[in-house]
């Protein structure tokens, strides 16, 4: 009942960001400061995007170099929620651990194609692509995923994500 109560207030918060910010990319306003529409500024999504590419390049480290911690403590909050291309969820940090040992060792690359900001509450969709190692006899692929971001005590932190098979192609 608690897992399905999260997932559940996930989407409801998703849809209300969805509802305030017309889900679409924000237009410039040109000074920084939110539209009249309350989308953000250009500014404000600039930043977004520059502080989740920090996020995301950590992320890439950790599996460059094998390791998960930085993933587990650094880039996800305690509380994530992950639905995998499946429909498995997975709750909280402990439940993360085991599929990150299990696959750290590909190597991903992660390329933004629509973000979302508004206040200290944000969205990525992104491109996720994976290439395991030789032995595994695996083609690389790439999963369509959509990060949920918080902004905590000035530094932005993932809720969770969804992924599904596939590649957006970018603009």
């Amino acid at each position: 009942m608690f897992k399905t109560r999260q997932i559940l207030l996930t989407a409801v918060a998703a849809l209300f960001m969805c509802g305030l910010a017309g889900c679409s990319e924000a237009p410039a306003t040109g000074d920084g400061r939110p539209g009249a529409d309350g989308r953000s500024s250009a500014r404000e999504l600039a930043a977004f995007r520059t502080a989740i590419r920090a996020k995301y390049d950590l992320k890439e480290q950790a599996f460059r170099d094998n390791d998960p911690e930085p993933i587990l403590t650094r880039f996800y909050t305690e509380d994530v929620i992950s639905t995998d291309n499946e429909g498995h969820t997975h709750v909280g940090r402990d439940a993360l651990r085991p599929l990150y040992e299990e696959v750290i060792a590909a190597n991903v690359r992660i390329e933004s194609f629509s973000s979302l900001v508004n206040g200290d509450a944000g969205w990525d969709w992104v491109n996720f692509h994976v290439t395991l190692p030789p032995e595994a006899e695996t083609d690389p692929f790439t999963f369509k995923m959509l990060f949920l971001w918080e902004k905590i005590d000035g530094e932005w932190w993932s809720h969770g994500e969804m992924y599904v098979p596939g590649e957006f192609e970018i603009r």
